[in-house]
């Protein structure tokens, strides 16, 4: 494949920050268009950046988003305290709109998406988050892109200095040598996932639903 044109959502949330960044420092990416309800604040020679208030009506922006081999979909929420039919709004139907927007403008982009461990790929388990996450999952797969991947990260270890990062994770980010260590199956870092979402961009492997040890392993080849 060429240099990669990117199109990045969620880079107002920590993973999308961090994915963008690998994109920016990235030689194998050429330029990158984000899209965002508010501004990022990054300014860089590769970036452009659509300021848009709802991912459910891309009508209007739909000239803006063709020409790009890549999409690194980054949105996302968590679904503490939501029902399952809200969750099931902001997780599956945007991520499908979107999806279904972009392979019918660009049908030889590969497309990314960053779901969770312990996704329920039967859609069929008792945890809500994990079976809608599931059906995300497969139905992202059928849509005829050019190549899909399903990214299940644990524990991200953040990249220091960015801006959204949770405010959590300033409790958690000493124990992260140690967990690496430990639990290697459980943690990876926010750079690994940007490195290793470049490189599946760009040599299509095989293997679709990439659990922490793969993105680990991906992340080493781009390098």
């Amino acid at each position: 494949m060429d240099k990669l044109s990117v199109i990045v959502t969620g880079v107002t949330g920590m993973v999308g920050e961090g994915v963008l960044h690998e994109c920016l420092q990235s030689h194998e990416v050429e330029r990158v268009l984000v899209i965002n309800r508010r501004p990022c604040g990054v300014k860089h020679p590769k970036l452009t950046e659509i300021v848009h208030a709802s991912f459910h009506d891309l009508e209007r922006i739909e000239d803006q988003l063709t020409g790009y081999n890549a999409c690194f979909f980054c949105l996302g929420v968590s679904s503490v305290g939501m029902s399952e039919a809200a969750y099931r709004q902001v997780t599956y139907d945007l991520t499908m709109h979107v999806a279904s927007t972009l392979v019918r403008l660009n049908p030889e982009m590969v497309f990314t998406y960053v779901t969770g461990m312990h996704t329920d790929s039967t859609e069929k388990g008792k945890s809500m988050w994990a079976r809608v996450k599931g059906k995300t999952e497969n139905d992202l797969m059928k849509l005829p892109f050019k190549a899909a991947y399903m990214f299940r990260p644990g524990y991200i270890h953040p990249t220091p200095g960015f801006k959204n990062v949770h405010k959590y994770y300033k409790y958690m980010t000493w124990l992260y040598p140690a967990l690496r260590r430990l639990f290697p199956k459980y943690a990876l870092t926010l750079r690994e996932l940007g490195q290793a979402m470049i490189h599946v961009a760009k040599e299509l492997p095989g293997q679709r639903i990439l659990e922490v040890p793969d993105i680990v392993r991906l992340a080493g080849l781009q390098r």
